[in-house]
Order: structure tokens, then sequence, then C-alpha cells
């Protein structure tokens, strides 16, 4: 069994494109699907498949580990860049359904099979409509509510909101009370027995993260996302010692030795690689079991399309330290037209009932993809009140 090609299909989705990969070999309708969807670098992760493809083809795609090696190490740079991160990801992943085809197996199965009969899965407020979830002004708690009700209404039982303002490197309280005043809000609005969750987006600065993350700390919170850069270690491990409220991060982290120095430091309670920009599965494997020695959480980011939520479930299942899966299910009318699943999912509590067919389960409709062929995405600014630039 050899690779024939590696080829890519964009598909737009107001603000990402999908970036679908499709491994083909030899053998007669035998394909592997990945995903390496990274907003506004679509035109930078599909070249670089392109590049990374001339180091695949005629080889055999059953020696995953060997070819994700290869596709990491050689030509002189190393894939842990976002970008080239992102391209292996998208192959690793599609190199995993093919295994799993091969054998006749979900995926899961090929990890030791299930360790859970289903996976919990939260959404964002608005069900993934980009205005609902990033557009909401802080200053209107109210809405807020409003979005939580209807995320509950929808059979969640968890939801994730960006409450929390773009900031100087340091303000006044004023932002840090409109945040209180919107998750206050939402606690009314759904009660005691439904799980929220804050995204800060990496927006604050460590200091504004530590008056945020205690300003909150008071709503047991599910867990409070990315209370300040990635990059700076240190911040979160001082705001994860401060408070009570879980802290979640490692959506921007790209290999292991980034998630080795996180977990020591003590940065996180909940790690949140996202299986289409960390390397993909294998590397994803490999990060989980660092967390599971340090006894810590996964929960992945997982916001892109349909085949990421599949390869997030998969993992899920056979990750016993696994929480619950980001899921997306409104951020475009035809997204189940796209793709084909095998899991299920319980309408009330959106729990998944395992994939049962072989691979990733899924079947794409290549079809449905060019009608939504690539468009520029929906850029976002960011801007303080004196016009420097923010973090969006």
């Amino acid at each position: 069994m050899k690779i024939t090609a590696i080829e890519t299909l964009v598909c737009h989705a107001r603000m990402r494109n999908w970036v679908f990969v499709k491994v083909v070999t030899d053998q007669p309708g035998l394909i592997g699907w990945g995903e390496a969807t990274l907003e506004w670098h679509t035109r930078g992760v599909v070249g670089t498949i392109e590049d990374l493809s001339q180091l695949l083809v005629g080889e055999d795609p059953s020696r995953i580990e060997h070819l994700w090696q290869t596709l990491y190490r050689q030509h002189f740079w190393h894939g842990n860049g976002i970008i080239r991160s992102t391209a292996i990801a998208g192959i690793d992943i599609a190199l995993w359904d093919i295994a799993g085809k091969v054998a006749g197996l979900p995926c899961h199965q090929l990890w030791g099979g299930p360790v859970r009969d289903s996976i919990r899965t939260y959404c964002h407020l608005g069900g993934g409509n980009m205005e609902d979830f990033y557009e909401t002004p802080v200053d209107n708690a109210k809405r807020f509510g409003e979005l939580a009700t209807q995320a509950v209404e929808e059979g969640f039982t968890a939801f994730k909101t960006m409450a929390v303002p773009p900031t100087m490197p340091i303000e006044g309280n004023r932002p840090v009370r409109a945040a209180a005043a919107c998750v206050e809000a939402m606690r009314e609005a759904v009660g005691e027995d439904i799980d929220i969750m804050v995204d800060c987006h990496a927006r604050p600065s460590p200091a504004m993260g530590l008056k945020f993350a205690k300003a909150l700390d008071p709503y047991d919170l599910y867990f409070l996302e990315e209370p300040c850069w990635p990059e700076s270690i240190e911040g979160l491990a001082r705001i994860n010692a401060a408070v009570t409220t879980p802290i979640a991060t490692g959506e921007r982290m790209t290999h292991l030795a980034q998630f080795r120095d996180l977990f020591a430091a003590q940065g996180c309670d909940i790690c949140q690689l996202d299986i289409t920009h960390c390397g993909g599965l294998s590397e994803a494997r490999r990060i989980a079991a660092l967390a599971e020695a340090y006894r810590i959480a996964l929960a992945p980011h997982n916001p892109q399309g349909p085949v990421s939520t599949a390869a997030s479930l998969e993992f899920g299942f056979s990750q016993p330290s696994y929480i619950i899966c980001e899921s997306v299910h409104a951020d475009v009318p035809w997204r189940a037209e796209v793709v084909e699943e095998g899991y299920t999912i319980e309408p009330q509590g959106r729990t998944v009932r395992p994939n049962t067919r072989p691979g990733l389960g899924i079947e794409i409709n290549e079809a449905e993809i060019k009608k939504h062929p690539f468009e520029q995405e929906v850029l976002q600014r960011t801007f303080y009140s004196d016009g420097s630039v923010g973090d969006w």
C-alpha cells in the first residue's frame, strides 16, 4: 500500500475556511480524511501541505509514526511552528483514518478501546454564531443571560462565553465589574447545575488576568480559559495558584515540549490541546500521556470543522483524563451537509455515543464543499481606547 496523493479541499465557513486534507492510496477507494483549519492562514497551510506532501508520496501510509517523524524533522526546520504543525496535523489525522479503515475498526479501538460510554459536549453562546459569541458587548449583561438560557434550551449542560473584554496591560476595575455582571446574569439565568466556562482569549496581561480570575471565582466556573498570554507560563501559574477556579489553556501550543514546561510550572488544571494544531493525533496522544502523569484533565480546543470534531471524539473515547468536548453546531446552516458522522448525539444533555464505523467514521460530501469555495475570512481587529493594538 502506497500514498499516491495528498490533496486539500477548502470550504468557506464564514469566520473560518475549513481545510480538509485527503490522503489517497493506491488501494481502490481507500482514502483518509484529516483537517488542518487555521484561521487567517489558509493559504499558508494549504501551501505547506503541498510542500510536505513531497515527503510522503510513494510511502506506506501504515507507518504513521515514521511518517510523522519525517514530517516533523526533515528538511532542517522542525514542525513546531503553528502553520507547519497544523499541516502535519491534517495529514496525521488522515493517516489514522486510513489505519482504522484498513483494520475495520474505529480509531479509538486502535488505541486500546473505549474508556467511557459517552462524551459530554459544550457549546459556545449562540451555538457558534460569530456575532453572538465574539461581539456581544460586556455592558449588555442581560443578553448574556438570554444566550445562556438558549444554550440550555438546546439541551446543553455546559457552555462557554467570552465575557471578558480586551484590556490594556493595566486598567481600572470597570471591565472587571462588567465581566462579573455578565457571569452573574448567566448564573441567575441557568441556575447552579449548569456549567459555565469563560474564555479570556488570552487578552489580559497576567496582572489583569489575575483580577478577572479573582472576580469570577465566586461564580463556580467549570473553568477559566487563557487568562493571559500562553507564552507567560509564570503568569498562568500565578493565576492558577491564586483561585479555586480551574485554569484551562493549551490551544496555542504546538508541540510536546511546550506542554512539558506548562505542566511542570503548574500553569493549568485543564489542557486544551488542539488536535488540528499540535501535530495531530500522534502528538496529542503523547501530550495526553504527559498530562496523565500530572493528573491534568483534557478538554481539547475544537471550534473548527466536522473532521476536527470527529478526531477529537475518537481521541476522547480512548483517553481516561478527557472530560468534555468543545462543539460548534450553528456557525453555518449547512454544516451537517458536509459530513456524515458515525457517532450519535443525545439531544437532551448533548452527550455523544461512540462511533462504530472504521477510522474516524465520517463520509465527506465533496460536492457540498465545492459549493463553498475559499473566501477571505472575516477579519477581526482590536484596538484599545488610545488607538494602540490589542489582542483580539
